[in-house]
């Protein structure tokens, strides 16, 4: 298979496959139920009524919700759909999504139809989709319900069209089984929150919008080669594969002349994105040979976790007629750069003030400081849950290699904040003349110079007006750590103004107490500022004397989620339950080890059905060559006996310790709790994995590459 995928791979015919002369103008939203179509489709009523439940959160009752199912119905069936579904996105990481047609049988003819009940409420399984324990098999029922907030969507296939209602997924008896409803419960909390704390300085701001910026890494491969690699069908990442002699280590892919193939492909995505309403701005090739990256425009955090969710699918759909597999895994190859998903986070009055927006001072901009140094505290409390939000078997491989953040979280602010809190907590001001400061080279227009340099090793760096948290993942869902930090900073928010509402009843001026207040916090939060290269052992020692955790595997990280701060960031504040927090907790750890299982059972077979077979008929030709030259009265040659000595001893040692992993993953199995055989997973077996592949990429580099069955890295890397 590898010398056809070779081939096949190397005579594709690079079609053009998007229509010429797109105009993206046109066709942004052409396939999303917004503002715009909800006016030409819907009666008046029914559009305030709608209006009114995304602005302000008012429900919308079933008499006027079956308006809005018939104007819905009629733009889906103008656009070509004869299905609707509810798409939402349980716990398994992915979306999910059941069709029902419109039309329906009636007095012998077929008529179509769409309900209140279908568009409001639908019954998923709730026991066959990860639920924590919370639902037994005999207790299937569970609920989708519809959300106003993110709309409507036409979603095309090559021979169909199907709507699309974004929904969450409950169980029967409430308890959230999906990202979105912890999502959206940790979204009107900061709103509140942070709303409250405007109020100190704004008057007129009566909601805050937690914004976000999604940065989608990815990495293609040719179909052909992606099925000719088990490891990369069943598992996303190669097992197995020894570095090619050239990597990254040219810096030449970085930024480099977008391949054609690759390119056609990005724009068909761009087109589709469009009418979807994702507002995809920026594309490249990122750092690692046959890398990429995408990024959108900063959206709502609720629509702009949907928007990748959307995009990753649309991604993979794409993929498909380019004759690519696209790699969303963190680390889909050994020794080069691996795939992250760049959170951009802020917050966004209703009048749009971007509240960590520092300003042209940010000495005298008390909202900022307050909204910053209280981000910082939320941080510095909530560090470890951040880990957790970010913890998986994929993630594992990317956190503290070369190219992502480690798994210390710390908080990156540049020098001319520091220099501002600095100022701060010794009732100064900082020197605000660098706001000035620009680079004149001849014959160019003048370069403005920004406050502070960038940290790309930073988890949670400030990047002028908003916080990047570079930690995570490709393949993660990012409602998962906006959940985290939403909730992190709202409980800082509501403690700080708890503190400050204290002082201001005892005497004290709200200036005077907001700033006692904000002392506080800052004093208390210096040990999560970081301002170095968070890649260097002196860091990771650093951190270790201020108390900072370094957690380096999922199993261990993910206690967080049922910890006593845990408990206080999220059960007190009515995002989780307490019986849903130790749900989604059992949900991750039997995710991590079902996934270290799989991979464990695929290298098993890579090494006895792809590596050794190869191996030893290459090791009994060199012995048949020694043999031939004896009876022939020639002696072997020196390199020969040590060749036929080396490939003897991988080979030996490839079988050794794989029987030795799968002897391992049987006691692992056996484990009585998800959290014993998660632990045992990642300690027993997983960490085996590169003791086998270290033989196993040495018999690679022995055998005869006309013998070597896998494509090989040189080959997944750079034919496309």
């Amino acid at each position: 298979m590898r010398f056809d995928s070779i081939k096949t791979a190397t005579n594709r015919k690079n079609k053009f496959s998007a229509k010429h002369k797109v105009s993206f103008t046109e066709l942004y939203k052409s396939n999303v139920f917004d503002d715009s179509a909800m006016r030409d489709f819907l009666s008046k009523e029914a559009y305030e009524s709608v209006s009114a439940a995304i602005s302000n959160g008012k429900t919308i009752n079933r008499k006027m919700a079956e308006h809005v199912a018939a104007g819905m119905k009629r733009w889906a069936l103008s656009k070509g759909a004869s299905h609707y579904t509810h798409w939402f996105q349980p716990l398994t990481g992915a979306t999910a999504e059941k069709h029902d047609s419109f039309y329906e049988p009636d007095n012998g003819k077929a008529v179509e139809k769409f309900s209140a009940n279908a568009l409001v409420q639908q019954e998923p399984d709730a026991s066959s989709l990860p639920n924590g324990g919370l639902r037994n098999t005999f207790e299937a029922r569970g609920y989708t319900a519809w959300d106003p907030s993110s709309p409507a969507f036409i979603h095309e296939n090559t021979t169909g069209k199907t709507l699309c209602i974004p929904t969450v997924f409950v169980s029967y008896n409430g308890e959230a089984l999906d990202y979105k409803a912890p999502l959206l419960k940790s979204v009107n909390l900061v709103d509140k929150a942070a709303t409250d704390i405007c109020k100190y300085f704004l008057k007129k701001v009566t909601s805050c919008t937690a914004s976000l910026g999604i940065e989608q890494e990815y990495f293609l491969v040719d179909e052909a080669m992606f099925n000719a690699r088990p490891d990369l069908v069943m598992c996303g990442r190669t097992l197995v594969g020894h570095a090619p002699a050239k990597g990254q280590q040219m810096d030449d892919h970085y930024f480099g002349s977008i391949p054609d193939r690759v390119f056609n492909y990005m724009y068909e995505v761009e087109i589709e994105a469009a009418k979807l309403g994702i507002p995809l701005k920026t594309r490249h090739n990122e750092v690692a040979p046959g890398q990429y990256e995408c990024a959108p425009m900063f959206e709502d955090v609720n629509l702009a976790v949907d928007h990748n969710q959307l995009l990753m699918d649309l991604m993979d759909q794409i993929a498909h007629k380019h004759h690519f597999r696209v790699l969303f895994h963190e680390k889909p190859f050994a020794q080069i750069n691996g795939s992250g998903k760049h959170n951009n986070w802020s917050l966004i009055t209703n009048t749009g003030v971007n509240l960590l927006s520092p300003g042209t001072d940010p000495n005298s901009n008390m909202l900022f400081l307050t909204i910053f140094i209280n981000t910082i505290k939320a941080l510095q409390d909530n560090a470890d849950i951040i880990r957790a939000s970010i913890a998986s078997a994929s993630n594992d491989h990317r956190l503290g290699a070369n190219e992502a953040p480690p798994a210390i979280i710390s908080a990156f602010i540049g020098s001319k904040l520091t220099e501002v809190l600095e100022a701060f907590m010794n009732d100064g001001t900082a020197d605000n003349t660098g706001d000035k400061k620009s680079i004149n080279i001849d014959k160019i227009p003048e370069i403005l110079r920004d406050n502070t340099d960038r940290n790309r090793t930073s988890p949670f760096a400030f990047t002028g007006n908003k916080f990047e948290l570079r930690a995570v993942g490709s393949s993660t869902n990012s409602a998962q750590p906006m959940t985290a930090l939403n909730a992190a900073v709202a409980n800082q928010l509501i403690a700080f103004k708890k503190n400050v509402d204290a002082a201001i009843a005892s005497g004290i001026d709200q200036k005077s107490a907001i700033i006692a207040e904000l002392k506080s916090a800052l004093k208390s939060s210096q040990n999560i500022l970081f301002e170095g290269n968070n890649y260097s052992d002196e860091w990771a020692a650093e951190a270790e004397k201020r108390g900072l955790s370094n957690i380096k595997n999922t199993p261990e990280a993910l206690k967080a989620y049922i910890s006593k701060q845990a408990e206080e960031t999220f059960v007190n504040n009515g995002i989780f339950t307490n019986e849903e927090l130790h749900a989604r907790y059992e949900v991750m750890l039997e995710d991590y080890a079902k996934k270290i299982q799989i991979e464990g059972r695929v290298l098993g077979e890579l090494v006895y059905s792809h590596i050794l077979p190869p191996a030893i008929d290459y090791l009994t030709s060199l012995a048949n060559n020694v043999k031939s030259l004896k009876d022939a009265g020639l002696k072997a040659g020196a390199a020969q006996s040590e060749l036929i000595e080396a490939v003897s001893k991988h080979i030996d040692a490839a079988k050794q310790k794989t029987d030795q992993m799968i002897e391992a993953r049987k006691k692992a199995n056996a484990m009585d709790s998800t959290e014993e055989m998660a632990v045992s997973y990642h300690y027993d077996i997983k960490e085996s994995f590169e003791d086998i592949r270290y033989h196993t990429d040495k018999l690679e580099q022995l055998v005869d590459d006309k013998n070597w069955q896998l494509p090989k890295y040189r080959e997944l890397l750079f034919i496309r």
